[in-house]
């Protein structure tokens, strides 16, 4: 049987996944796969919480409203870096120096 401290255990290696890409990687598509992965530790984290208090659903509402503002994070974040792309040529983190037109 699954109990909520397997759960908790997951989310918390994933969220270090996510922390360590965030960290340590220079490409800024790995950064955002990595705020990706802490945000579903925290949704994994919503979900173990509201199984296991059976009274109400609202650690679910709560993962549903994470999982649709995450979805708009990406949106935005790849727009931000498509628009960076087109005028500095990179992805890479480190090179990039100027934000301003």
């Amino acid at each position: 049987m699954i109990t909520l401290t397997h759960c908790l255990v997951v989310s918390a290696c994933i969220f270090c996944i996510g922390l360590y890409a965030v960290l340590a990687k220079r490409n800024a598509i790995m950064v955002l796969v990595g705020i990706e992965l802490m945000i579903n530790a925290a949704i994994l984290n919503f979900v173990a919480f509201g199984k296991y208090d059976e009274s109400n659903y609202g650690g679910q509402i709560f993962a549903l409203f994470a999982i649709v503002l995450a979805a708009a994070a990406v949106a935005v974040g790849l727009a931000i870096i498509l628009n960076v792309y087109r005028k500095n040529k990179t992805i890479n983190l480190d090179d990039i120096t100027d934000l301003r037109d």
